[in-house]
């Protein structure tokens, strides 16, 4: 049986990570500074620690084949780009001692989940983007903060791989979303947010929507990116690869398809003065499709009909509970 530990366990995608190698005969370590919020985790074995520190990133990678590496600082628009020097530092620290942790341990497969953030904002002005090419990643211009923390460690994964000879793997997420994710609080991304939004809104009413509604985004719904996580981590290939859907669509197309699924109307008020990010982002999943032969089964609108389910439900719960607890005062 092959071990795994998944860093990054108590959060959103590293959470489903686990239930999906636990499906293919796992046994796996969970680690996270938190436990998973909504779910209890299928570990074999949780472990609550900060990787920032590297006695816990040795003991976190102790006696596994394979490391996925999940683990970091980071949440929508309005957190990352708001708190650069933070998100920097801790995830600086995290995959440094992560990958030296995992070297010194012996682990024979290293995954680490980069970002779609890494690529040049030159690349990603017009709406009507091209789709990016893992190759445009050079020249560098990436995202404050973040995209340049992420582009660092995939630079570092290389540099493990070439000079010390740990297999490393990198993937590029382009926006992940599904249930058990975030939707409120600040860090929740643009799907989980207009679920949230929608949810809460009387039939007819308006939402608030950050920027002009007609940037553009591709969203991967969190089945597609689990098993894809998977794929890579297994394949001869140790460049990084995009891991997102092609189907690109605005923000406010995003809106109207998350309405349709709630079964209401309602008017969108846009907000100039909030971040909104770069202007147009798409995934180009070539060279992942011509490796491994593989593309994302679930479109934008399928992953919404089993999201906004989730998020309205866990709403109209914590509502309920509100409503009881008041009654009883």
């Amino acid at each position: 049986m092959k071990k795994a530990v998944v860093a990054g366990a108590g959060g959103f995608i590293g959470h489903h990570l686990v239930s999906f190698l636990k499906g293919k005969q796992y046994w796996v370590r969970g680690v996270d500074i938190k436990e998973p919020e909504y779910e209890k985790s299928q570990s074999d074995e949780f472990l609550l620690l900060d990787l920032r520190y590297w006695e816990n990133c040795l003991r976190a990678t102790r006696e596994v084949d394979e490391v996925y590496q999940l683990a970091a600082d980071m949440g929508g628009i309005g957190y990352i780009s708001t708190n650069h020097a933070e998100i920097a530092k801790n995830n600086i620290l995290i995959n440094t001692h992560m990958l030296e942790a995992s070297y010194q341990n012996g682990v024979k497969r290293y995954f680490y989940s980069s970002s779609a953030c890494i690529y040049p904002a030159y690349k990603q002005r017009s709406a009507d983007v091209v789709p990016l090419k893992e190759e445009d990643a050079i020249p560098a211009e990436p995202e404050e903060g973040y995209g340049w923390e992420k582009l660092f460690a995939e630079k570092l994964c290389q540099y493990y791989q070439e000079d010390k000879r740990l297999e490393t793997r990198v993937a590029r997420f382009h926006n992940v979303y599904g249930p058990l994710g975030t939707y409120e609080g600040g860090r929740e991304k643009a799907p989980a947010a207009i679920c949230r939004k929608v949810a809460l809104a009387e039939d007819a009413a308006e939402i608030e929507v950050w920027g002009d509604g007609r940037q553009t985004r591709s969203f991967l719904y969190i089945e597609d990116c689990v098993e894809g996580i998977y794929l890579i981590a297994q394949s001869d290939y140790s460049k990084p690869l995009n891991l997102g859907s092609e189907e690109l669509v605005t923000i406010d197309q995003l809106v109207e398809m998350v309405a349709k699924v709630a079964g209401k109307k309602v008017r969108i008020k846009h907000d100039l003065s909030k971040p909104q990010g770069v202007r147009g982002r798409n995934s180009d999943n070539t060279k992942l499709y011509s490796l491994l032969g593989w593309k994302p089964k679930y479109s934008l609108l399928e992953g919404l009909q089993r999201t906004y389910p989730w998020i309205a439900d866990r709403l109209a719960q914590k509502r309920k509970a509100l409503q009881g607890l008041n009654s009883r005062l």
